[in-house]
């Protein structure tokens, strides 16, 4: 009983702080994704493929989120939009007050979207509100088709579903509409694209849709 009671008092802490973020980014009119998968699926490059899209259209601003080193931070510093890295030594998920403190080094000023790539991680992360617009959780056709029902929690707190490495599909054993209608039996409201990031095959589709909700008030 006391684990579930700390529990609640930690979430609580966390959805007030995320309520405060939430805030502080409707105050500067920046749109901000919670980019969320397992490790592997492809979160950096469907990253990348959306600031490739939006170079020269819109201000993007980054918040990396990883267990060790700035790899992933570096990678995206190549498209020249501001990026801040949080390292979490080992946790396995963000949390508000880390997005919260992150926001000291970084100016949203003019930036019309922030992109949060979150640790890689299909369970805990799902707990946890940023203070995000909406949850993007993104699979990859490697790693089968039954990860919606491995994973509930995830897919039913997302609104996008993006499959990505559909390149792959004559490779590996993945039904891909098994895997968008497992998806869909947790979350019916999912919105779904299919990727490559190889190809870029579904990547304008994606980054129009979300083109058109930064625009929504």
């Amino acid at each position: 009983m006391s684990i579930v009671t700390v529990q609640r008092r930690v979430l609580e802490k966390n959805d007030e702080i995320a309520r405060c973020n939430r805030a502080f980014f409707a105050e500067r009119g920046t749109f901000v994704i919670n980019l969320v998968s397992s490790p592997g699926s492809g979160k950096t490059s469907i990253l990348e493929r959306t600031l490739e899209y939006f170079s020269g259209r819109i201000n993007v601003a980054v918040i990396e989120g990883d267990v060790q080193t700035d790899l992933d931070a570096q990678r995206i510093a190549r498209y020249r939009v501001p990026v801040v890295q949080i390292v979490t030594n080992g946790g396995c998920h963000l949390e508000a007050k880390l997005v919260e403190d992150a926001m000291a080094n970084l100016d949203l000023h003019g930036v019309k979207l922030l992109v949060i790539e979150n640790v890689g991680n299909l369970v805990c992360p799902s707990n946890y509100d940023l203070g995000e617009a909406m949850k993007i959780v993104v699979a990859s056709t490697t790693e089968g088709d039954d990860k919606p029902l491995k994973y509930p929690g995830m897919f039913r707190h997302a609104s996008v579903l993006i499959i990505n490495k559909i390149d792959l599909l004559p490779y590996v054993s993945c039904d891909i509409n098994m895997l968008k209608d497992n998806a869909l039996k947790i979350n019916p409201s999912l919105k779904v694209f299919r990727t490559s990031c190889t190809t870029k095959e579904g990547i304008d589709e994606w980054c129009g849709w979300l083109e058109q909700n930064l625009s929504k008030p």
